[in-house]
C-alpha cells in the first residue's frame, strides 16, 4: 500500500475546500501521499480536481468518499430555532434540513471509469463487490475505522489498508454508526492504543491518524505498528491549503478543541467557539440534516471572517500549527521521525 512513497506521510482528506489539488501535489512532491476530499462536492467538481492534480504532477494521490448513512428520525424544530439565534447577528437564516447521499454512487462510478491510485472511505464501508471493482480498475482501497470491530469489518470486505482514527483527530469522527448519546459517537480509543489493538488482529498496512503534529508523533505511531502517519490539522495553515481566513486566525489563538454535533449532527472535533458552546448540549444526532440546517450560518460566518459561528475543525495539537509550505513540513517531519 505504501510502496512507492519516499516518506511515510499521508495528507488527510479534509472536506469543505481545505484539501486543494495544490496541497495534494505539494505533499506528493515531498514524497508523501496527498488526498482529495470529495465530501460536499458535485461529481463534476471532483473530476475537475482530479484533472487539476494530474495537470500539476505525476505523483500518486488518493480520493476520499463519504459513505452515506440512514436518514435521521430526530425532530429538528427546536434545534432550528437555536440555529436561527446564532445566525441573527450575521443576517443569516437556517437552511432546510435534508438527507442526501452526497452523490456517493455517481462519485464511485467516476472513480471506476477514471481510476486513481488510492480510494479511501469514511463513515462506513463500500460493498465487497465495489472494493473488488476498484481494485480491478487499479486502485488500492483504504477503510477509515475507529475501533477494532470496524477494522475487522473493513478487512472482511477486502480493503488493502486501514486508516486508524484516534480520538485525538480533528474533523468528523469516522464512526460507522453514531450511537447518538456519547460524546464521540462510540468507543473512543487514543491513537496509539488503537494501533496496538488493531495490529494484534490484522496484518494489513495501517495509516495512523489523530493528533500527529511533528516527527516525534510520527515516530511513535510507526513504533506502535503503523506504516504511515496521516497529518491533517498540522497542514491547515500551509499556503497550499484552502483553509478560510477566520479558521486560520482561530488556529493562532491557542483555543481548546472539543467534540460536538452542533454543526453537522455527527461528532466532530473542532476549535471551541461561541456557537459550539451554545449548541453542543442540544445538538441531535442527525447527519447530514443538521449540516444543511447550519450551512448558511457557517457560510455567512466564513464570509464575515467571524470565527465564533463556523465549524473550525482541528485536532489535538492545533496550537502547534505552522504557516510553512506543506512540502517543507513533510520533509522536516520525516527527518525528525528518522
Amino acid at each position: 500500500m505504501m510502496d512507492g512513497l519516499r516518506v511515510p506521510i499521508v495528507a488527510a482528506p479534509m472536506a469543505g475546500g481545505v484539501s486543494t489539488p495544490e496541497l495534494v501535489v505539494a505533499v506528493g512532491a515531498a514524497g508523501g501521499l496527498g488526498f482529495l476530499a470529495t465530501g460536499y462536492l458535485s461529481p463534476d467538481r471532483v473530476k475537475s480536481q482530479i484533472d487539476r492534480v494530474r495537470s500539476l504532477s505525476r505523483c500518486r494521490f488518493g480520493v476520499n468518499l463519504f459513505v452515506p448513512g440512514e436518514p435521521a428520525v430526530a425532530d429538528l424544530t427546536a434545534y432550528r430555532a437555536l440555529v436561527a439565534e446564532q445566525g441573527r447577528p450575521l443576517g443569516a437564516s437556517p437552511g432546510e434540513p435534508r438527507w442526501e447521499d452526497d452523490d456517493y454512487h455517481a462519485k464511485l462510478a467516476l472513480l471506476l471509469d477514471d481510476p486513481v491510485p488510492v480510494v479511501s472511505f469514511t463513515f462506513g464501508l463500500p460493498s465487497a463487490q465495489d472494493v473488488r471493482r476498484l481494485q480491478q480498475a487499479g486502485s488500492r482501497v483504504v477503510g477509515t475505522v475507529t475501533t477494532p470491530a470496524e477494522a475487522a469489518a473493513a478487512e472482511s470486505v477486502g480493503v488493502d489498508a486501514l486508516c486508524l482514527q484516534g480520538i485525538e483527530a480533528g474533523g468528523h469522527r469516522a464512526v460507522f454508526t453514531d450511537d447518538g448519546h456519547t460524546e464521540a459517537g462510540g468507543p473512543a480509543h487514543p491513537l496509539l492504543d488503537l494501533i496496538r489493538l488493531v495490529r494484534g488482529q490484522s496484518a494489513l498496512p495501517l495509516i495512523a491518524a489523530g493528533g500527529l503534529t511533528d516527527g516525534r508523533d510520527l515516530a511513535a505511531a510507526l513504533a506502535a505498528g503503523a506504516q504511515a502517519g496521516q497529518f491533517g490539522t498540522a497542514l491547515l495553515r500551509t499556503p497550499e491549503a484552502g483553509t478560510r481566513p477566520a479558521h486560520r486566525l482561530a488556529l493562532t489563538q491557542r483555543r481548546k478543541t472539543a467534540l460536538t454535533r452542533a454543526f453537522t449532527g455527527r461528532p466532530a472535533r473542532g476549535l471551541v467557539n461561541e456557537m459550539m458552546l451554545a449548541l453542543t448540549d442540544q445538538a441531535p444526532a442527525a447527519y447530514p440534516e443538521v449540516h444543511h440546517l447550519t450551512a448558511p450560518v457557517r457560510a455567512a460566518a466564513g464570509a464575515a471572517e467571524d470565527p465564533e459561528r463556523m465549524s473550525a475543525w482541528a485536532g489535538l495539537g492545533a496550537d502547534t500549527t505552522s504557516d510553512r509550505p506543506a512540502a517543507e513540513l513533510v520533509t522536516a517531519w520525516d527527518a525528525e521521525a528518522r
